[in-house]
């Protein structure tokens, strides 16, 4: 449609605001107005029945001519309609484009406008480019939903560039200051070449949003997908009635708790009911489903409504550990005693008294009968024994348990003990107790202050639990094999029971009438086929094993009952019957238990007793002089303690020698106008020199060495000595006596020395195999111990 020459250009028209461009004049547009100025215009234009000039605002509510654009559309207005709201809408046909030449009026706005001409473009390039266009219009088309098909028809059909342009850029979405820069531009054929720019760049931005669409739907699709089928899978299944399994699973777990109920603090069943709830909530797909049902599932294991219903009989308790053990005389007594006190307040209803709250530990070395003991008192009291090998432990969360946050989280190592032993009551050993660490992650004693202390654990808190559990019903025995080591505030809980090195008579009864029977019957042999005489008991035990309890003697009668057995198979014997002459085949190599002492006597070697971890043991302590000043050196991997006892047996030999106590002979080389200590340097050997040694118990053996040296006396290697000394020459206690003095009749020591203290005070402890065999002889001053020593 082509601009009618009705007037003159150019023209003064009054001018209409409107926030939206027209980039396609030649088209009927509604426009809304509501602003006086706007109205104004548009009845002077109506007045004159004239034509009118629409230019776009700059900013939304813009309408001086500061506000708006210089270029816009000149058409005529075709109908009036007042709106209910004080709008008029009217309907505006745009005739061609044009510009603001001149101002001149601001109210209402007039001004002078002029037509804007297009350079037009020349045959050659028009086809190409509109060709172009078309092509980009329909590549856009098919990612975007901007064209409709008519449009696309009217395009296609169409040969005016301009007019193709215009319909284009009004289609599409555009931001105003481009679409105003495509409205002005007067070069038809630089005007088409951005529209083919920007086209490109649609098409590309189209394809992505498309492409991210696509995967979002998808993605969206798929989760529906999967909830829908679980659902219709869900309905399938109620419909086969196999939906139940989760409503059954709860319903059983409220069953189990229901019943736990009365046998449980009140917080413990709030928390697992409230775990129950969420786990009835949750979704089954949901991760934390698995962690709080295998919670409920672990707690509700938990024997709270379980325990042992026998009744304390301290005649059972004592029959069952006669007959499991030999000798272990006042140790079996201090357990009895304690069960006959429990027994006591059970019969007479009595709670909460200190007697029945003791925390037993049997202290001992590695093989005499500690966790046996505790065996035969869980056998007794018809109780599960619970075994917690506490060596090492240094995680504090093991005992206490880990918190629920964690991944791979469970209740600590009394809680799973109970589990296990689906009792709320068991006998629990605690193995090794001597033996915690402790670092970074804690320290596992003062958890063990809490699980043993009468006063806090009939309310424990484990952290997987989170909820008070009563503790107080086991019966909780510890050993160790080093009292010593036991945190103080822990060894302050408990009561120790001494469990001392076997003598080998007794090595001896608990292999006949113990260890044998028990071997046989578990390597499948009758009584009639194997036989052992007393004499190669007797053998095993002295020359075959080295310890202080039974553990490597019955390695030994196993190794032998294995022997056996093929012996049998192989040879077809009937009967195998194990002499000292035979022994040897059937036993390899021999262990000498203890060394045994020397016929001769000798200048400078004493017989010392020790105890070790182990047990007792016989240690030779050599000294020699050679010419030098005075020094003293000490070998043997000695400890401080031992090094200053050395010190002190030198210092008080120089004093007694100063005194005239001591005299030199005449026989040795020395300058008798100077001290014959200033005149010899002294060497103090503890053999074997690899094992390290401390303890100030070798005082008074040091000292008889050292008095053996300078006095030129020979020692009696028949005599073994125990027993620290100080500056007076007083002979001062010591400990681990038992185990010393059995050493010693082990390796056919005659006479021991050992402080007089100890000789009022253990001699009653010392078995009576001991004391009939050896001249146990109590000594308080050093000048003793000389006049029994030397000779």
């Amino acid at each position: 449609m082509k601009l009618e020459n009705t007037q003159n250009y150019p023209a003064k028209l009054p001018v209409l605001v409107e926030d939206e461009l027209f980039l396609y004049p030649f088209m009927i547009t509604p426009i809304f107005l509501n602003d006086m100025q706007n109205i104004k215009a548009l009845d002077t234009a109506l007045q004159n029945e004239s034509m009118i000039f629409v230019a776009p605002s700059k900013i939304e509510g813009g309408r001086g001519f500061d506000d708006i654009y210089d270029c816009g559309v000149i058409g005529t207005i075709m109908r009036k309609v007042p709106l209910p709201d004080g709008r008029i809408k009217i309907l505006f046909q745009g005739y061609a484009k044009a510009k603001i030449v001149d101002k001149i009026s601001d109210d209402p706005l007039f001004a002078l406008v002029d037509l804007i001409h297009q350079e037009p473009i020349c045959n050659t390039k028009k086809e190409a480019i509109i060709e172009v266009v078309r092509e980009k219009a329909k590549a856009l088309s098919t990612v975007s939903h901007y064209f409709p098909p008519d449009l696309l028809r009217t395009i296609e059909e169409d040969v005016e560039p301009s007019r193709i342009c215009d319909l284009i850029l009004n289609s599409i979405k555009i931001k105003k200051q481009q679409a105003y820069e495509f409205f002005i531009e007067t070069n038809l054929e630089t005007k088409l070449l951005n529209l083919i720019d920007y086209l490109a760049k649609e098409i590309e931005a189209n394809k992505i949003q498309k492409e991210i669409k696509n995967k979002v739907h998808s993605k969206i699709d798929k989760v529906n997908k999967e909830y829908f089928l679980k659902e219709q899978l869900k309905q399938i299944q109620r419909e086969l009635g196999s939906d139940i399994q989760k409503e059954s699973e709860v319903e059983e777990y409220n069953k189990k708790l229901e019943k736990k109920k009365a046998f449980m603090y009140e917080d413990a069943y709030k928390e697992i009911k409230k775990q129950i709830q969420k786990y009835e909530r949750i979704h089954q797909d949901n991760s934390e489903a698995s962690m709080v049902q295998t919670y409920i599932e672990t707690v509700l294991d938990i024997p709270f409504e379980h325990s042992s219903k026998k009744k304390l009989n301290l005649k059972d308790v004592s029959l069952q550990l006669n007959s499991d053990h030999y000798a272990l005389e006042k140790p079996k007594d201090r357990i009895e005693e304690y069960f006959a006190v429990k027994e006591l307040l059970e019969k007479r209803k009595i709670k909460d008294r200190d007697g029945a709250k003791v925390i037993l530990c049997l202290v001992g070395p590695p093989g005499v009968g500690k966790t046996s003991l505790a065996n035969s008192v869980a056998k007794a009291l018809k109780r599960e024994l619970v075994r917690i090998a506490l060596g090492g432990l240094e995680d504090v969360n093991e005992l206490r348990g880990h918190r629920r946050t964690y991944i791979g989280a469970m209740p600590g190592r009394i809680i799973q003990g109970l589990i296990e032993a689906k009792q709320s009551n068991p006998v629990v050993v605690l193995d090794e107790i001597d033996k915690l660490s402790r670092n970074h992650r804690g320290d596992p004693s003062a958890v063990l202050l809490e699980i043993l202390d009468p006063e806090q654990n009939t309310k424990f808190r484990d952290y997987y639990l989170n909820f008070n559990i009563d503790l107080s019903k086991i019966i909780f025995i510890a050993t160790a094999n080093d009292a010593s080591l036991i945190p103080p505030a822990l060894k302050d809980r408990m009561e120790f029971i001494e469990l001392s090195s076997y003598t080998p008579q007794e090595k001896f009864q608990i292999a006949k009438n113990y260890l044998i029977p028990d071997e046989i019957k578990k390597h499948g042999l009758k009584e009639n086929e194997i036989s052992f005489d007393d004499e190669a008991i007797e053998l095993i035990v002295t020359e075959y094993t080295r310890e202080s309890g039974v553990r490597n003697l019955r390695r030994k009668v196993a190794e032998v009952c294995r022997k056996c057995v093929k012996k049998l198979l192989l040879e077809d014997d009937t009967s195998i019957q194990i002499t000292t002459q035979n022994l040897k085949d059937f036993l390899n190599k021999k262990v000498f238990e203890i060394e045994k002492h020397e016929k001769e006597n000798k200048i400078g070697q004493v017989n010392g007793l020790a105890w070790t971890a182990v047990g007792g043991d016989v240690l030779k302590i050599e000294a020699i002089k050679i010419k030098g000043k005075g020094e003293l050196t000490l070998t043997g991997s000695l400890g401080d303690v031992m090094k200053e006892s050395a010190k002190i047996a030198q210092s008080l030999i120089k004093n007694l020698i100063d005194e005239g106590q001591i005299k030199a002979p005449k026989n040795l080389s020395y300058k008798e106008d100077e001290s014959i200590y200033n005149q010899y340097n002294l060497h103090i050997h503890v053999p074997d020199g690899a094992t390290p040694k401390d303890g100030p118990s070798a005082g008074i053996t040091i000292t008889t060495a050292i008095a053996s040296i300078f006095s030129d006396k020979k020692v009696r290697s028949d005599v073994a000595m125990t027993g620290e000394i100080d500056l007076m020459g007083n002979v001062l206690p010591i400990g681990g006596l038992k185990e010393k003095l059995i050493a010693a009749y082990k390796a056919d020591i005659k006479t021991a020395i050992i402080p007089h203290k100890n000789y009022e005070r253990d001699l009653k402890d010392i078995p009576e195999e001991v004391v009939k065999n050896m001249k146990i002889i109590g000594v308080k001053t050093l000048s003793e111990v000389l006049k029994i020593a030397l000779v």
